[in-house]
Parts: structure tokens; sequence; C-alpha cells
């Protein structure tokens, strides 16, 4: 089977034996967004044709490319969700030479009736249930990181927060952005921003400080950025968590993971960190109920 991961910046494709290990893969910076009048069956042959040539003809693919912007829309699927509900769910895409199957995002409803939606990070965290067991609590950091709740091996909910995508407006389209020079991560002034938003005050206020603390020669220029990632990653940490903290599971890059696995230990609670190959995973694990004919 043929595994791709295609999101809005990137593709990647995996080449799975019938076990589900992964045998060859390929990447290139080919997100949805790059593809042009629609031409998504002949991105995927210059991508894969030369796996399909060489007998694979099922292939089951995740992410933004079966958004609304994709290839075709997949509907999201209402949680509690888990691999045999999103295997039922599976889309059909029409495409000479192989089967093609689209998974559907993930949608949840929150306490005060506002809809959550996930694409692409339901497939990661089904690559990762073996690993976190049947309950437990998953969190894939970016730009919109995703916290889910996971109950009786299944999603039954979860959290969006913009963390990623603000540090980058604040950073980039603020008078904040002004007190801060390109450097090195900082792990000290990240670990002062982690501090600083367990004290009293609102996020807004805080985020203030960065400024007054540059001011006052209290945060260099040098240091600010990180001081900013870590009151923002601390806020988003504090408000996520349960209760006396406990277990997270970090899924995604490397790089990301351990910055959020020293923030959670600021906060008390313990991180586990999982490998960049858990949409392969779930792919496959999704692959083996996929309604194939």
């Amino acid at each position: 089977m043929i595994a791709i991961d295609w999101g809005t910046s990137s593709f990647r494709a995996f080449r799975l034996d019938a076990e589900g290990r992964i045998t060859e893969r390929r990447a290139a910076p080919r997100g949805i967004l790059t593809i042009e009048d629609g031409a998504f069956a002949e991105e995927l042959l210059r991508q894969t044709g030369d796996w399909i040539a060489d007998g694979e003809t099922r292939i089951l693919m995740s992410g933004m490319i079966g958004s609304r912007q994709g290839w075709v829309e997949a509907p999201y699927l209402a949680c509690p969700a888990g691999p045999a509900e999103i295997a039922a769910a599976l889309v059909k895409v029409a495409f000479d030479g192989a089967q093609v199957l689209l998974v559907p995002g993930l949608t949840h409803t929150d306490a005060a009736g506002t809809p959550e939606v996930m694409r692409g990070e339901e497939t990661q965290i089904v690559g990762m249930l073996a690993e976190i067991g049947a309950d437990g609590i998953a969190c894939l950091p970016g730009s919109h990181s995703k916290w889910a709740q996971i109950a009786g091996g299944r999603m039954a909910g979860f959290a969006t927060y913009l963390s990623g995508e603000m540090f980058a407006a604040l950073r980039g389209h603020t008078i904040l952005g002004r007190m801060m020079k390109d450097a090195p991560h900082d792990a000290d002034a990240f670990a002062r921003g982690v501090a600083r938003s367990a004290d009293p005050g609102h996020l807004l206020h805080h985020l203030f400080g960065v400024r007054t603390l540059g001011l006052f020669g209290q945060l260099s220029e040098t240091q600010s950025a990180s001081y900013l990632s870590g009151l923002l990653t601390g806020h988003e940490i504090r408000a996520a968590l349960p209760p006396g903290g406990g277990v997270v599971h970090l899924i995604g890059t490397v790089a990301l993971c351990k910055l959020y696995a020293a923030a959670l230990e600021l906060c008390g609670a313990q991180a586990v960190l999982h490998d960049e190959d858990a949409a392969a995973r779930g792919l496959a694990m999704i692959g083996k109920d996929a309604p194939w004919t």
C-alpha cells in the first residue's frame, strides 16, 4: 500500500509492506497550496507513478488533501472515533491505475457548543494508540496545536490552540517583534516565559511584559523571542492540562516536541516523545480495515 500524508505545504509518501512496515519513503514541498488548477491526480502520479507501475494498487491519503481546498472533500467524522470508525468513513477518489481513499478529518464540540476540527492529526494519533494505551492525552504541537483526549482506545475529544500562529504574528507584525533579533533558542529565557505564564493576570497583560522587560534591560533582544515562545507555550499547556498534570504524549517534529517536553516538565507534567512516522503507522492501521474492492 502507498500511504500519503499530504498537507498544506508538504507531501510525504510511504511505501508499506503487508505488515505495515515502511520500505521506501519520499517527500517534496508540494503541499496542496502549491498545486495549480486542481492537478492533484497528475501530482500524485508524478510522485508515486513508479510505485504504481511496480504493482501498488492501493493508496490511502490523509491531511489537507481531503479538505475543501484539496482534491475531494472528506466530511468530518464526529468524536468519539477510533481506527474502525475512521476506516468506515473513508472517501473514494476517482483515479486511473489505483484505488485511492481519503481519511476524513474529525470534529468535536466543546462544552460551550463551539466546534473543533482536525485534519491529518487524527491519523498521527491513530499511529500512536498502541503506545498511548486505552486512555491518555496526546498533544501535537504546531501552528494550531491539538490536544486530544484518548478514552477506550478512541479519540473522545480535542481542543486547538493557535500558539504557533500567534507567535509568528506577534513576532512579525507587532511592536514586540521590534525588540527581537534573530538568535539561537535560549533555554533560560524560554523557561522564564513558561514560569511567567503561571502568574496572576491575563495572557494579554503578560505579553506586554515582553516589551517592558526589554525596555528596562531585563530581557535582551536575543532572548525576547525565546521568552515569548515560552510564555505562549506555558499558557497553552496550563490551559490544556487536566488538574494534577499527568503524562502527555507528544507527536510531531523532534525540535518542537522537545520544547514542549521542557515546558511540560516546568508545568509539573511528564512528556513522552514519539517519532515522526506516526502518520505512516496510522495510515497502515486504518488501511487494514479500509473498504478496498
